[in-house]
């Protein structure tokens, strides 16, 4: 398609502008008790849309925000595909240096926070490199600028959001998905889970995750169905709401559905209505999925990563008992295979090598590091870093990882990040921090920190230094001072002594 004859064939802005038209009065979203329905949800967007035009966006611009959930980052969104600009919602768990250095990779054109996040951003802001205009999201549209705003010219592989990750190295590492990849995600995901109008979604993963968009929520948009907005996650409120709003679907990872298990609402609170919850992020323990079939509530399982947008593999309720650890088969249009880690080599049939994924909802890449994208793709092939083990019946099981990220509570927690802030301590000479199991936050980490010669340091010394610079799920559980760390004969830290060392710090699941 020429790009002057208008949006892509992909372009996700026409989920909300066909749904509009469709069922105008359907109510879209509520949040915080305010509601949108379909049309006021449209003539927000549009005059949001207006607004950043306003304000000079340009296509290709990326605007950044910093905020809990909000209706208003929903509409932002939209109004990034009315004008061409990509969205880059950013963690406001992180601390100010943190933000500001992914602030430096995106130089975004605008920052818009929320108003409990304004002087986060503001610091943030002093310490990074750029300069963008920072707005309130409140105030994006209000009053409205102008009417009768068109869609931009949006090709199918213009980025619509960048969600950043990062490799060991904790770098950060913005991955650009198109409206392509977003399409095509959402369409494969409603082939295996689908929604219906009817749908009631409880949305509690954060925005500046990809769940928080391609799994439901976009989903809920495109089959017209009402979204239920929560600014954080609280077990028991999510259970209130489930009963009052008769809410039929939800996702989260394994940390949400244990919290709200073991909430004392969790028995009698009235589930009937819930006929099914998404997990990802991690292995649901054995116990914690007996916990939600007891109460009748089917439970889809899967695997992605946000590179892939991120849904690659889905394990049906079917399959949950019969084939438990096992995160499933391919989603439609996606394609997964199996290579030796070091020789690269094609495995077939039942076998254990890295995962690689293809299809149209691989991302394009990072933003402005070709270094890392060549890294992580191997032609049309997303090298994920995982391994895991295939069977006869094409199941797939993650067994490990080859990189050192850990996931605690669904967050990617890479151990050089943290590693470097012990490393600044001045009375510490090196550090090493790896994951170990934990019953609630399904990982956790474990620092061993060896002290520079005549000085003397403590775990709450350094805990304290941590917290200060890191987010809080970033922060390890135990810090371990010890007299050496374990090396190879290379000199490189022993990562497999380490391992055992912080083993006896975890608590597996039962």
């Amino acid at each position: 398609m020429s790009r002057t004859e208008g949006p892509g064939l992909h372009w996700v802005g026409r989920w909300l502008l066909d749904r509009a038209r469709a069922n105008p009065e359907g109510t879209a979203i509520e949040c915080a008790g305010r509601r949108l329905n379909y049309s006021q949800l449209l003539e927000r967007v549009i005059v949001m849309a207006a607004d950043l035009r306003r304000r000079g966006a340009r296509p290709g611009d990326r605007v950044a925000t910093i905020t809990h959930n909000d209706v208003d980052q929903i509409c932002l969104l939209f109004a990034c595909c009315w004008t061409g600009a990509t969205l880059v919602p950013l963690n406001w768990r992180l601390a100010p240096p943190e933000l500001a250095a992914q602030l430096d990779v995106v130089m975004p054109a605008l920052v818009a926070s929320g108003d409990s996040h304004w002087q986060q951003a503001a610091d943030a802001l002093t310490a990074s490199a750029c300069a963008p205009e920072h707005v309130s999201l409140a105030s994006l549209g209000r009053p409205p600028a102008l009417a009768g705003v068109t869609p931009a010219v949006v090709a199918d592989d213009d980025p619509l959001l960048i969600i950043f990750t990062s490799g060991t190295t904790g770098r950060p590492k913005g991955a650009v998905l198109t409206h392509a990849n977003c399409f095509w995600t959402n369409l494969s995901f409603d082939g295996a889970v689908p929604l219906s109008s009817h749908d009631v979604v409880l949305q509690v993963l954060p925005q500046f995750h990809v769940g928080g968009w391609n799994v439901q929520p976009l989903q809920a948009f495109w089959k017209g169905a009402r979204l239920l907005l929560e600014r954080d996650f609280d077990p028991g409120r999510a259970l209130s709401v489930i009963s009052k709003q008769r809410v039929t679907t939800m996702m989260g990872v394994p940390t949400t559905y244990l919290r709200m298990a073991e909430d004392p609402g969790f028995s009698r609170a009235d589930l009937s209505s819930l006929h099914q919850v998404v997990v990802g992020g991690a292995a649901m323990p054995p116990d914690v999925l007996e916990a939600w079939l007891r109460r009748g509530v089917a439970v889809v399982q899967g695997y992605g990563l946000t590179e892939a947008s991120p849904n690659v593999l889905c394990l049906p309720t079917a399959d949950a008992t019969t084939r438990a650890g096992s995160v499933g088969r391919p989603y439609g249009f996606v394609d997964v295979e199996l290579h030796d880690p070091f020789t690269e080599e094609r495995l077939d049939g039942p076998a254990t090598g890295e995962l690689w994924v293809s299809g149209p909802n691989v991302f394009a890449g990072y933003w402005h590091d070709e270094r890392s994208t060549q890294a992580t793709m191997n032609g049309r092939w997303l090298r994920t870093g995982d391994v895991a083990e295939r069977d006869e019946a094409g199941y797939y099981r993650i067994s490990a990882r080859l990189k050192e990220i850990y996931i605690s509570g669904g967050e990617n927690v890479y151990p050089g990040e943290v590693e470097a802030v012990l490393r600044a301590h001045p009375c510490v000479a090196d550090a090493a921090v790896v994951g170990v199991a934990d019953r609630r936050w399904g990982e956790v980490g474990v620092a061993f920190v060896e002290a520079r010669p005549g000085r003397a340091l403590t775990d709450e010394d350094l805990v304290g230094h941590c917290r200060s610079r890191l987010a809080g799920f970033k922060l390890p559980r135990r810090v371990l001072v010890v007299d050496a760390l374990p090396r190879l004969g290379s000199g490189k830290l022993d990562k497999r002594a380490l391992a055992s060392m912080a083993a006896p710090w975890g608590e597996v699941p039962s």
